[in-house]
């Protein structure tokens, strides 16, 4: 399977610019599932901004209807 680094890119809102997992969108679900936390690019770009990608901030921000 071939990667599509470059199209995923554009909708990376991931705020980490030195990230080296940005645009591997396969890499980087897998790191952060292993820490129990979602990818920046499920959440608004306020909230990813926090760097708090818990699946606890996921769900209260589903919960304020703000996702």
């Amino acid at each position: 399977m071939e990667c599509k680094k470059e199209k995923n890119l554009e909708a990376c809102l991931c705020s980490y610019y030195s990230c080296s997992r940005k645009g591997v969108c396969c890499d980087c679900i897998r790191y952060h599932l292993k820490s129990r936390q979602l990818p920046g690019c499920c959440f608004s770009i306020d909230a990813e901004s926090t760097y708090d990608r818990s699946f606890e901030h996921f769900a209260r921000l589903v919960q304020e209807g703000k996702i």
